[in-house]
């Protein structure tokens, strides 16, 4: 059999001496614990297992990711960096000297159409920008041929939950991929793995756990405050004042009455009718007081500041923008600002762990993002294409390929233009 070339080489097999060597040392040491007692669980508040399954950390509410993508800020914030990078090309590209070419090799239909016979290629990117934006970490298996062979045949995201990382070595990493069917141990080179913020060599920092927790806990606090208020017709707390005195059954039958005719939204508009020199006293704060619309402001800021995303895109637009005015503007500096940190990291990662050669490598083609209006790109063609005597950098056909209209012949050249010749001194003697 062929072996592949040696910058290609895949470094550490399903059967390779170090995923063995681990194996056997956790088996041995499960063969050591047989027969001893199971110990009491240890997952119990203040333990890393118990932030682990509850995403808690310290006081206040649990954060879960179902719960805080039912922050509609989380849910947008998320759902615009996810959807932008899935309708990004992953182009591949090989270099030759100074100069690079576009190809299309089987991977690129794997990266940018069909992943896995269970993921198409854009559902998959969605997902695993949910996973690094919310739990710190990408995880996508790489299904190779065979063992013993670089080629790649499917792609399968895995979510961050069901992914264990392991240091077996100075310098290696195990993965272990639990799933309904059992556990899988795979070795690093063949898990593609972008780390978020707050990397330890091993994975990066929840953001569910550390810094959204508190935003998002208020978003939802707001949020049940703001629906007990509506449920209760918007009306305060109040305290009815009787003239004389009550005994216990009269109490409560004023109070069942009152519940009644005039608690919720359906009764909120009815009149209040009091006897007996009865007066109503409001005791609880008032929506401006209790400054809802301020908390929930706020909230949305601080969760768009959390992923890098500003206010006015997710729907926040009491405020102006410094980024200029125009969707091109906008669109520009969301892709320098916001998605560029997240797609350089994924692209390095997928070069390191597909070719492993400086030769071939993949990149984002972020232009349809960053393509201004029709009148702006057509002046940057006239440029490109040579104007006022200006030495041409761009061929009719490629400006034609920009716009996604097909080739002409001669259109491959790159223009040409003739200097005009200056015209002749007009002769002084015959110059009225």
């Amino acid at each position: 059999m062929t072996q592949p070339r040696n910058n290609e080489q895949h470094a550490a097999p399903a059967g390779s001496s170090i995923l063995t060597e681990w194996r056997a040392k956790r088996q041995a040491a499960r063969v050591h614990a047989q027969g001893e007692p199971v110990p009491v669980s240890g997952i119990t508040p203040g333990t890393e297992a118990y932030s682990w399954l509850t995403g808690h950390m310290g006081p206040g509410r649990a954060i879960s990711e179902r719960s805080a993508m039912s922050t509609s800020a989380v849910y947008a914030s998320v759902s615009l960096i996810g959807g932008a990078i899935a309708s990004l090309t992953l182009e591949t590209y090989q270099t030759d000297g100074d100069s690079r070419r576009k190809y299309r090799p089987p991977l690129w239909w794997l990266l940018n159409e069909q992943m896995h016979p269970r993921w198409a290629a854009p559902v998959a990117w969605e997902f695993c920008s949910q996973s690094l934006l919310l739990q710190g970490d990408m995880f996508i298996r790489i299904h190779r041929v065979s063992p013993y062979s670089p080629d790649v045949k499917w792609l399968e995201p895995m979510h961050p939950l069901c992914v264990e990382v392991r240091e077996v070595a100075p310098d290696r990493l195990v993965y272990i991929q639990y799933t309904r069917w059992g556990t899988v141990v795979l070795d690093q080179d063949d898990v593609i793995h972008v780390p978020g913020p707050g990397f330890d060599g091993k994975r990066g920092m929840s953001q569910i756990r550390h810094v959204l927790r508190q935003a998002v806990s208020i978003a939802m606090a707001s949020g049940e405050q703001s629906e007990t208020m509506l449920d209760g017709g918007l009306r305060p707390d109040l305290v009815l004042k009787a003239g004389e005195k009550l005994n216990a059954e009269q109490i409560d039958k004023l109070r069942n009455q009152w519940l009644e005719r005039y608690s919720g939204a359906r009764n909120s508009t009815a009149p209040v009718v009091l006897s007996n020199n009865m007066d109503v006293k409001e005791i609880s704060m008032s929506p401006q007081d209790a400054q809802l619309l301020e908390n929930q402001k706020y909230s949305v800021e601080d969760i768009a500041r959390i992923f890098g995303v500003p206010p006015f895109m997710i729907g926040q637009t009491d405020k102006t923008t410094s980024w200029g005015s125009g969707v091109e503007q906008m669109g520009i500096g969301f892709v320098k600002y916001t998605l560029q940190r997240h797609l350089v990291k994924i692209e390095q990662e997928i070069n390191r762990k597909l070719f492993k050669t400086a030769r071939n490598f993949v990149e984002f083609n972020a232009a349809t993002l960053e393509r201004g209006d029709f009148k702006s790109r057509n002046e940057g063609y006239r440029i490109g294409l040579g104007r006022a005597g200006e030495p041409a950098w761009l061929t009719v056909n490629e400006v034609r390929r920009m716009e996604n209209l097909p080739p002409i012949d001669g259109g491959d050249q790159l223009p040409t233009f003739e200097a005009t010749p200056n015209a002749p001194e007009p002769d002084p003697a015959t110059a009225e």
